[in-house]
């Protein structure tokens, strides 16, 4: 099995660091075997969430991405320690869609985006995804330069680690959900995902 993984940037400003860094993140995948996709949810016109309204053509769109995915990057700027609202909105949207598949973070952020990274995590764990136990913090100032390239080696470093780990235990974790769907298993949160 190939793993495939769906990158998805949130933030709404043109040149996006953070959005750079998905793409910086899903050719590191590609270099370890995943497929990749881009979301950018700045050229996306995903309403916002209603639980009234369920069939709007551009969710059903995204939603295609998102069942094709095994895993995921997502990435949020740090806005007031917590994550840009079309990043929860997107969460808010495709939450069901979300059980056995593997996340990893990135947040570009003055500080470290610690928080917005929990919060990311926190609920993606409530939708039953699975998280690497880390994230990738970003400085756009001094981490790029005015051509939109990674100056700082150890954050080069960080996001292909990111990106190797979401393609290992992304696939691991993927296969295992899929496995435990098709048995007869009770002792496993999955028996309430067969149909």
């Amino acid at each position: 099995m190939v793993v495939k993984i769906l990158g998805v940037g949130s933030s709404m400003r043109e040149g996006s660091r953070g959005t750079l860094a998905v793409k910086i993140a899903l050719d590191f995948a590609r270099r370890h075997g995943a497929e990749t996709r881009l979301l950018d949810l700045r050229q996306t016109e995903l309403p916002m969430y209603s639980p009234d309204e369920s069939d709007d053509p551009q969710a059903r769109k995204v939603e295609d991405d998102i069942n094709w995915a095994d895993a995921f990057v997502l990435a949020t700027p740090d806005y007031h320690g917590s994550m840009s609202g079309s990043m929860k909105n997107f969460l808010d949207h495709f939450w069901s869609e979300f059980a056995g598949k593997t996340f990893g973070y990135l947040c570009t952020s003055h500080e470290k985006g610690l928080t917005v990274m929990d919060q990311m995590r926190t609920a993606v764990r409530q939708c039953y995804g699975w998280s690497l136990p880390y994230g990738v913090a970003i400085n756009p100032e001094e981490d790029f330069n005015s051509k939109g390239e990674i100056t700082n080696a150890t954050l080069s470093l960080r996001i292909e680690m990111l990106a190797r780990d979401l393609t290992v235990y992304g696939q691991i974790i993927h296969e295992q959900f899929l496995r435990d769907l098709s048995s007869n298993e009770a002792a496993t949160f999955v028996a309430h995902y067969r149909k």
